[in-house]
């Protein structure tokens, strides 16, 4: 099993940055595919990033150049570094772990309880 406890949202003004953390605990956190989704109200999960255990990357095409997603095997935690934020950025923000990193929410195996991100106009 494994436990994924995700922090750093909050409320930031659109052209601002937000840095979330993942943190990772039970089965070895270096050989799972860890991915980060969003949703908005009313609308569906929908993939923002995600990182394989070989560390390469994969992001949603409105996120890529403003988002970083990176992992930190010793502390066995993913970050996703978002810059430049848009009020379309505003979401329930989750990270999911697996067997491997896709961009399809239903292959994960294991989910935080979500951190909130707005972003004012």
């Amino acid at each position: 099993q494994v436990q994924l406890v995700e922090s750093g949202g909050g409320l930031v003004q659109a052209g601002g940055s937000l840095r979330l953390s993942c943190a990772a605990s039970g089965q070895s956190f270096s050989t799972l595919g860890m991915g980060w989704f969003r949703q908005a109200p009313g609308k569906e999960r929908e993939f923002v990033a995600r990182i394989h255990w070989n560390r390469v990357t994969d992001y949603e095409d409105s996120v890529k150049g403003r988002f970083t997603i990176a992992r930190d095997n010793a502390r066995n935690t993913v970050y996703l570094q978002m810059n430049s934020l848009k009020p379309e950025d505003t979401g329930v923000y989750y990270c999911g772990g697996g067997r491997f990193a896709s961009r399809v929410a239903e292959d994960y195996d294991y989910w935080g309880q979500g951190t909130q991100v707005t972003v004012s106009s």
